[in-house]
Formats: structure tokens, C-alpha cells, sequence
């Protein structure tokens, strides 16, 4: 609801009429929906990135939309711009398609073949650990209030960055380094 009022006082100062609660609708729909058209952009893309520049850096890579996601999310309604929430939802969908399959790639290489299995359901796990800090969050004890719905918006920023200043002391996959980069000695 703070949303579409957002939408709503956003669209009343640009063009000094209320928009239609159609119009609302719309605007709305197609911030939740356009998460999925970048998921499927940053899934389709993966594989490449993963080959191309190695499971780790192509994770690190991920992690470049997620921060414009809640840069451009964040910092929406001090611009008063509800055009910045549709790209930073595009931008996030984008940086989950990339690292959820990339994490796949990245962990079912690295893991030890007694404990692959167990490591191959890390990324299912986050994902529903992730739903819940995000409904958590998301309570209006926390931040789900109108004045903080914008820090919500840009809370993905968090793990983003843990990410970036961690995974760079992490070891390239065995398998990209035997298999893609042809260094035989890097891999054992």
C-alpha cells in the first residue's frame, strides 16, 4: 500500500491530476512482475558468465546489480521517481537469475563428492531463508512502515556487499580451472 500511495502522489505532482486506480494497478503489476523478466535475462546469461569469467568472479559479478538494484530502489522516493523501482526490481531479478545458478555451478565444483548433495541445497535454503528475514523485515515493527519502506526496498544491499568483500578469498572452481582455463596445476 505505501507503494502504490507513492505511485499515486508521484504521478499527482508530475502531471497535476490523480491517476486512475487502474493505472495504480498497472504501475504496481508491473513492478512485481518485471523481477521475473530480469531473473529470466540474468538466468539466460549465466552460463556464459560462467565460463567466460569462472564461477567466483561471475558471482561477484551478480552481486554489481544487486547493489544498483538497492541504490535505485533505495534512493526512489527521495528522487520521487516510482520509474527507479521498476529498474531496481529488473536490475535484482537480474542478480538472482545470475546467482542462483551460478551458486549451483560454483558449490556442486568445489564441494567434496561425500557432501555435494548437502551443498547442492544451500541455494534452495538461502532462498527461503531470504523470504523469511524479507517478511521479517518487512513487519511493521521493523520496517514496514511508510518512512521506512524505501531502507526495505534497498535491504538486498546487505548480503551484496558480505559477498563481495568475502568470496574474493575463496578458491576458483576446480572444474573451470581444469576443464575452461586448461590449469591443470590450479585445479589439484
Amino acid at each position: 500500500k505505501y507503494i502504490k500511495s507513492f505511485i499515486r502522489e508521484t504521478w499527482l505532482k508530475r502531471y497535476g491530476s490523480s491517476p486512475s486506480e487502474d493505472t495504480i494497478t498497472l504501475m504496481w503489476s508491473f513492478i512485481v512482475s518485471i523481477y521475473s523478466i530480469g531473473g529470466l535475462l540474468g538466468s539466460s546469461s549465466a552460463g556464459y558468465l560462467a565460463v567466460r569469467f569462472g564461477r567466483k568472479k561471475a558471482m561477484l559479478f551478480a552481486n554489481v546489480p544487486a547493489l544498483l538494484s538497492a541504490a535505485l530502489m533505495g534512493l526512489s522516493r527521495l528522487c520521487g521517481s516510482f520509474e527507479m523501482i521498476i529498474a531496481g526490481r529488473l536490475s535484482s531479478g537480474v542478480c538472482g537469475g545470475l546467482a542462483l545458478n551460478i551458486h549451483l555451478m560454483y558449490a556442486g565444483e568445489c564441494a567434496p563428492r561425500k557432501v555435494r548433495g548437502l551443498v547442492a541445497i544451500t541455494a534452495s535454503t538461502a532462498v527461503a531463508v531470504g523470504k523469511f528475514v524479507g517478511f521479517a523485515l518487512g513487519l511493521r515493527e521493523v520496517l514496514g512502515v511508510e518512512a521506512l519502506w524505501p531502507v526495505l526496498m534497498a535491504a538486498n544491499a546487505l548480503p551484496a556487499l558480505v559477498q563481495l568483500l568475502t568470496l574474493p578469498f575463496f578458491p576458483d572452481s576446480p572444474r573451470y580451472l581444469l576443464i575452461d582455463k586448461k590449469d591443470k596445476e590450479g585445479c589439484i
